[in-house]
């Protein structure tokens, strides 16, 4: 891939730091599941999406499945609901990995807001198929807020791929 002109390029991300973030992720995502509020973001799939978007080869589908279990165990929910939708999500987020690369963060949350819409979607429908549970209307701001998270944790994930890997006047990268 042909890298757009001024666009610094990224040391390789390390595996612990990617591990380390998806479980805090998945720790928010629990903590926030104990205040019972519908309209809260999903953490856990903003970081997901990241991950997947930016490290297709590390983290995918498998990881997102075994997250949305781990979830789906905690919120004692129907198991498979957030699994699904975690799935769903990584796939469509690995067909839009190299388009979604060429834009600033900030313009990214364009190319996103569709994805975190449709893993909603798909939970809403599912909890309706299932529950017989209509969404409240508090639930359409998580992708809203999602959204507006992905600027924030992208510059934060990003961070540790930035720095300098040894200082050197003499090389340009």
């Amino acid at each position: 891939m042909i890298m757009p002109a001024g666009k610094p390029l990224l040391l390789p991300a390390n595996p612990k730091f990617i591990a380390a973030s998806l479980v805090l992720a998945l720790l928010a995502n629990m903590l926030l599941g104990l205040t019972g509020q519908a309209w809260l973001p999903d953490v856990l799939a903003v970081v997901l999406v990241f991950w997947t978007v930016y490290q297709p080869r590390r983290v995918g589908m498998v990881i997102a499945f075994l997250l949305g279990l781990a979830l789906d165990v905690h919120e004692s929910a129907l198991l498979g609901q957030n699994a699904l939708s975690y799935v769903c999500i990584s796939y469509m987020a690995i067909f839009i990995h190299r388009r979604i690369q060429w834009f600033p963060l900030r313009e990214q949350t364009l190319q996103v807001l569709p994805l975190f819409v449709a893993a909603a979607a798909l939970e809403w429908t599912t909890r309706l198929i299932v529950q017989d549970a209509w969404p409240h209307w508090s639930q359409l701001l998580a992708p809203l807020l999602q959204t507006a998270l992905w600027p924030l944790l992208g510059a934060v994930l990003l961070a540790p791929q930035r720095r300098p890997f040894e200082r050197d006047n003499i090389r340009p990268l």
